[in-house]
């Protein structure tokens, strides 16, 4: 499989690249969170964005974890490249473990019931594993795969 190259010729490396990645993935996901918890309960846009704040400050710390560790398990592949199922198994592995967090935090939050929750979470999942799997490969042909997956 050919390397994918920087559209734009530009390249980010290490530490860098991920700081870059989860800044610019956790301003649009908390624009996008603050809009779903607020559209689909009935809190109101405060509590919803208080949430998002949440669910952002959480997310980074886990988007840079579970990146790394995924960065990790990937550089020992015998095959390098991120295909279309290593990019699935990616989106899949960061929203499950994002959920099993964020399920809970909100159903106490916003003041709805554990079910409740869950179907606003998996709604939101199933929007954010989309994002996540858009946003990284919008990424990738910015900034050229990482290290790992070349």
């Amino acid at each position: 499989m050919p390397q994918m190259q920087s559209t734009f010729n530009m390249t980010l490396k290490g530490t860098k690249r991920k700081v870059i990645y989860v800044a610019t993935y956790e301003i649009l996901a908390f624009l996008f969170g603050t809009l779903g918890f607020f559209g689909f309960s009935d809190s109101s846009l405060e509590r919803a964005g208080a949430l998002a704040v949440f669910g952002s400050i959480f997310a980074v710390s886990w988007n840079f974890t579970y990146n790394s560790l995924f960065e990790r398990w990937e550089s020992k592949r015998i095959n390098r490249g991120r295909n279309f199922g290593s990019r699935v198994l990616h989106a899949v592995g960061f929203e499950a473990g994002f959920l099993m967090v964020l399920m809970p935090a909100a159903a106490w939050w916003l003041e709805i019931s554990y079910l409740r929750s869950l179907v606003l979470n998996l709604g939101l999942n199933v929007f954010f594993l989309f994002y996540t799997f858009t946003f990284t490969w919008c990424f990738d042909r910015v900034f050229g795969l990482p290290a790992s997956a070349q």
